[in-house]
């Protein structure tokens, strides 16, 4: 599975990254994480409010930071 964590690498970035690798972990879900902070990239793949998360090209978090629980729901949908 591939995850792109949008935005500037600010706390609030830093913090949906941790959250994300927790989840995925929890699943036993192998992953990479990717950081994205180039502005250019980031409204490029449609990205309006960072941190954003995207898994394997499709935005499924956007303007907030979503807790390891709520990653778990997502991915396993």
């Amino acid at each position: 599975m591939k995850l792109k964590i949008y935005g500037s690498g600010c706390k609030k970035c830093q913090q949906l990254a941790a959250n994300a690798e927790s989840a995925t972990r929890a699943l036993g879900i192998g992953c990479e994480i990717e950081k994205v902070t180039d502005i250019n990239d980031i409204v490029d793949a449609g990205v309006l409010r960072t941190p954003a998360l995207g898994v394997n090209g499709e935005i499924l978090v956007e303007g907030k930071v979503a807790s390891s629980e709520e990653l778990e729901k997502l991915l396993k949908a």
